[in-house]
């Protein structure tokens, strides 16, 4: 799978910009601020209606426009499909696909796949819980398009069962009568049964991800591995060691119910999905905190990798998106990352200087200066 023509519309620096794209290396070389990063934000977007620099939408908008449209000719096989969408910060984003009627922002996802790697990424291993979950998630989406409907309803229910046990908590703190709490077995039920289809989806995709992980980590740095991926569940150690959503059903129920005073008191959800995280370790030791530097950039680059290698193996490769992350790494790193990544359908790279990107990858080139895109 490869993106044949990228086009913008108020999306960050570009008031319009149409960039045509081939198949192979396609470097995109600009000083900082010039709007190279913008570009391929774009398509990571279409793959997992997120952005992999900011939280919200609203800074993806061009400053006075009141929207931003990213638009996308993708080609797979003998298959050719135009994707839109429209980003309204406030209001309901809107979808289309091959022009035709509107459609769900999440119906677009699975026709643009990437693996996008960027210097945010070292948060993957010094940051929190959140941002290894968010990991985990946007690539069981990638895999299984379906699962955003699932991780959309995870997210609702969460919400509402919050909801009730805030509301429980203040009639406590303020001494009012007990509120009436006999729907909150509905919503246990609730997140049970879509907590238990997401943590299923974890837990398979860790199993596969670990030797692919192990593998990438000693490709990119050989001799300093081997890694661990260890799913924690906030549903306790029995989790990791059942496969099948009845099963982690029951567990989460169970903790549900153990935990259900401490919820009321408080007034927040304690265990669920929400509250997990994925433990990673470098030779037998926990990498955050442990690691130094340059290895944490060698684990945050294996699993973009593993990932990657995982997407392409299951028969649909995605575009691989490396945001001027080669400045980042000694001449080893980059040389060897180079090498890795070179002979991908499609890799979309930025950098500062076009001395940043190793000469094995020879291809496109676009020079990016003050919104204005200019093929080499």
């Amino acid at each position: 799978m490869h993106v044949t023509h990228l086009s913008l519309a108020d999306f960050r620096s570009y008031a319009r910009v149409e960039v045509p794209l081939d198949p192979g290396v396609t470097a995109f070389v600009g000083a900082n601020g010039q709007g190279k990063t913008n570009l391929v934000e774009a398509v990571g977007y279409l793959a997992t209606l997120g952005s992999h620099r900011v939280s919200s939408d609203a800074p993806l908008v061009r400053m006075g426009a009141d929207r931003a449209v990213i638009r996308a000719a993708v080609t797979q096989g003998e298959r050719s499909q135009l994707v839109e969408l429209e980003l309204n910060p406030g209001k309901a984003n809107r979808a289309r696909i091959n022009r035709s009627s509107q459609v769900r922002p999440r119906d677009v996802l699975g026709i643009v796949r990437t693996v996008l790697f960027a210097p945010e990424d070292l948060a993957l291993v010094k940051g929190d819980p959140g941002e290894r979950r968010r990991f985990l998630d946007e690539l069981i989406t990638a895999r299984s398009p379906r699962m955003a409907g699932v991780r959309s309803d995870y997210e609702r229910v969460l919400k509402q069962r919050n909801t009730l046990l805030k509301s429980a908590a203040m009639a406590r703190r303020h001494g009012g009568r007990s509120m009436d709490l006999s729907t909150l077995d509905v919503w246990d039920q609730h997140l049970g049964r879509v907590g238990a289809e997401l943590l299923a989806q974890r837990l398979d995709l860790i199993a596969a991800l670990q030797p692919l992980a192990d593998k990438a980590y000693a490709d990119v740095a050989p001799g300093g591995g081997p890694v661990a991926l260890e799913y924690r569940s906030s549903i306790g150690a029995g989790a990791d060691s059942v496969r099948t959503r009845e099963e982690l059903y029951e567990l989460l129920i169970a903790a549900l119910m153990e935990v259900r005073k401490q919820e009321i008191e408080r007034g927040v959800t304690l265990v669920g999905p929400h509250r997990d995280d994925l433990l990673l370790g470098l030779r037998g030791m926990p990498a955050k905190g442990y690691a130094s530097h340059g290895e944490s950039w060698s684990y945050a680059l294996a699993l973009r990798l593993a990932s990657y290698d995982l997407l392409r193996g299951e028969g649909n490769e995605p575009v691989l998106v490396l945001d001027d992350v080669f400045a980042e790494l000694d001449a080893r790193r980059r040389e060897r990352l180079a090498e890795l990544v070179a002979p991908g359908e499609q890799v979309l790279v930025t950098a500062a200087v076009g001395e940043d990107v190793p000469g094995v990858l020879a291809g496109t080139r676009y020079v990016v200066s003050a919104g204005e895109v200019e093929r080499l």
